[in-house]
């Protein structure tokens, strides 16, 4: 499970985290959403240790990860990060090998086992054709497989995403996300991700969490959280929640019959 415990992140004054605190089980996704500028990103920054914090503590199991050297940190969590610059000349197996960072010994040799873990990381998000691809020759979708796939290589039990759906189509959205579900649930993994589309994290995440101005503002399902009122007040748009039509989850719509919010 990751813990984090009245977590608070300043930029020079300006408070930017205000005492945050959330817990992840293994095997659930946990959505972050929240109105841009709300802090999601700094909050999976400051979770996985990128960034300092004024207060509070991430720990996993009972252990403080904020106190733990990088490289044994890296050992509890994983992170896919926005919009990640890949080294271009890279392959795609030599990207993912760079995952096993952390467990390597001091001359840095890559052994059997960290070829065998970093071939099932690509399976598990079927990108095992690219391996030996450039990275500068993928797709965006294409790319942000390979970093999950990467962060699989970690074996961690935490996974952290931040907007992992951004630039991707429709349809890579999906898959991302089905794909980041299904490792949850298949390997008890605790993924906290933080995203913009409303729906998406309605339809693949298993709880949701609002983050408005810094401060967590409704934590729960997504019929808990994704109601008119909440998300009206939140995002400061008059929005309308009906229920899926292909699924038992809330569907947001902005509600266009409304100019103002009443």
């Amino acid at each position: 499970m990751l813990k984090i415990e009245d977590l608070s992140v300043s930029y020079g004054v300006r408070r930017v985290l205000h005492a945050i605190s959330l817990n992840v089980q293994s095997g659930e996704v946990l959505a972050l959403i929240g109105p841009n500028g709300a802090g999601k990103s700094t909050l999976v920054r400051a979770a996985s240790g990128v960034i300092p914090v004024q207060a509070g503590k991430v720990s996993a199991n009972g252990d403080d990860l904020l106190s733990l050297p990088a490289m044994k940190r890296a050992r509890y969590l994983a992170v896919v990060p926005q919009a990640a610059s890949l080294p271009p000349a890279f392959t795609v197996w030599e990207t993912v090998l760079l995952g096993r960072t952390p467990y390597l010994n001091f001359l840095g040799q890559i052994s059997e086992k960290d070829d065998q873990i970093a071939r099932q990381a690509l399976q598990k998000v079927d990108a095992l054709d690219l391996a030996e691809r450039r990275v500068g020759e993928l797709s965006g979708g294409e790319q942000q497989r390979v970093l999950l796939a990467r962060a699989l290589a970690q074996s961690t039990p935490i996974l952290l995403l931040d907007e992992p759906t951004v630039h991707l189509d429709l349809q890579h959205q999906v898959t991302l996300m089905e794909t980041v579900r299904a490792l949850a649930h298949t390997d008890n993994l605790a993924v906290l991700v933080a995203l913009h589309d409303l729906n998406l994290a309605a339809r693949y995440a298993d709880r949701v969490a609002l983050l408005v101005a810094g401060e967590i503002k409704a934590t729960g399902t997504a019929w808990q959280v994704l109601t008119p009122e909440i998300i009206s007040a939140a995002y400061h748009l008059p929005v309308q929640v009906v229920s899926h039509p292909f699924a038992d989850v809330p569907l947001v719509l902005p509600d266009s019959h409304r100019s103002t919010i009443e």
